[in-house]
């Protein structure tokens, strides 16, 4: 089922509209239309986040896998939240460092303390995460 597109008009500050036409541009998007409703789904999902409703998202870690037991810690820690890990990855990018995504699902403040109890293990060196929806409350 097609959804009825709804036309309306927006009144900005013209240096404000300069400067969405210009991130708009530098990300790619070839029509206002199209970059407003992908904020307005960002903000949706930011949302579903804020009420705890159930969400997925990837934690992304680089470490250095000579640490000493990093990755028997990070493998504990995967096997005892079997049930919001859909999936990893792990890529070596050099001799000493690796690469390791986590695809979550789950309520949102159980996957932020996963992602904080992997990122803070001694060895890794970067950590961050992307929330993000299952689709379940977009269109």
């Amino acid at each position: 089922m097609k959804e009825e597109i709804v036309r309306f008009g927006v009144s900005l500050p013209r240096k404000l509209k300069e400067d969405f036409d210009r991130i708009m541009k530098k990300k790619g998007y070839r029509n206002r239309s199209k970059f407003i409703a992908d904020l307005v789904r960002k903000l949706l999902v930011e949302e579903e986040w804020e009420k705890g409703k159930e969400v997925v998202g990837v934690i992304l870690l680089i470490y250095n896998h000579h640490q000493r037991e990093l990755v028997e810690k990070i493998l504990d820690i995967q096997h005892h939240n079997t049930k919001n890990i859909l999936s990893t990855q792990h890529i070596h990018l050099d001799r000493e460092n690796c690469l390791e995504i986590t695809i979550v699902r789950g309520k949102p403040g159980k996957l932020q303390k996963l992602w904080g109890e992997l990122g803070s293990l001694k060895g890794v060196k970067f950590s961050n995460f992307l929330p993000a929806t299952t689709g379940k409350h977009l269109i």
